[in-house]
């Protein structure tokens, strides 16, 4: 794979976090590739199904609405 160069920054943006099962998929293909994981940020984030624990061992996660 080339999109992604040994040692550059990436930062995972997607506009919802559920269960984390995509975004930790993506997260640990990023980290693979060694590539910097700087962390993740989400539009909206569906607390009560706990997909940031499946997401915080790569980097700070950001939601600009949690429900």
């Amino acid at each position: 794979m080339d999109a992604i160069a040994p040692g550059e920054k990436v930062l995972l943006a997607d506009d919802l976090l559920a269960t984390g099962g995509t975004a930790g998929a993506a997260l640990k293909l990023m980290q693979e590739l060694k590539a910097e994981v700087l962390g993740s940020v989400f539009f909206i984030e569906l607390g009560f199904l706990h997909g940031r624990e499946r997401v915080e061992p790569f980097g700070p996660v950001r939601s600009v609405v949690t429900y």
